[in-house]
């Protein structure tokens, strides 16, 4: 199975990117950010306007290492998608490691294969907050979903 994953190498610390990703996310994935995902088992919601949300519960939390959430629920609902909760049970992989050049961090989407039938939309996306995510931990400026894109 071909899950979606993707790389990058920060120059910071693993600790400042696994902030990023644990009591930021609002910062770099989307403003319209509910709940928490600083323990297991805490639940958060994400939105990107009325017609998209998805719930996650943090699995699993390896400090400055790992970062497991599994998608509770999800909602995509945009015409050109039949499934639009393909990403139910779906489960959303950050590996954080030492690299010669800095922070290796790695993105694996577990259940984003190419047979899903979000796919592109959805590998765009990730490609899209991940920069934010760079952009964020270098600057301490992200590029979020905000609530103006729904006007």
């Amino acid at each position: 199975m071909d899950n979606f994953s993707m790389s990058l190498i920060f120059q910071e610390r693993e600790d400042k990117i696994y902030e990023g990703l644990t009591s930021q996310i609002n910062e770099w994935w989307t403003e319209m950010f509910e709940g928490s995902a600083q323990t297991v088992g805490q639940t958060f919601t994400i939105r990107f306007g009325p017609q998209i949300f998805k719930t996650m519960v943090v699995e699993e939390l390896i400090g400055n290492k790992k970062v497991v959430w599994r998608v509770q629920d999800a909602f995509i609902d945009l015409p050109e998608l039949d499934n639009k909760k393909e990403w139910i049970n779906t489960r959303i992989v950050w590996e954080l490691s030492i690299h010669p050049e800095g922070t290796l961090l790695r993105l694996t989407h577990i259940g984003l294969t190419p047979k899903a039938e979000c796919y592109d939309l959805c590998s765009s996306g990730w490609q899209s907050f991940l920069y934010s995510l760079d952009k964020f931990i270098h600057t301490g400026v992200g590029t979020p979903f905000t609530l103006a894109e729904t006007d």
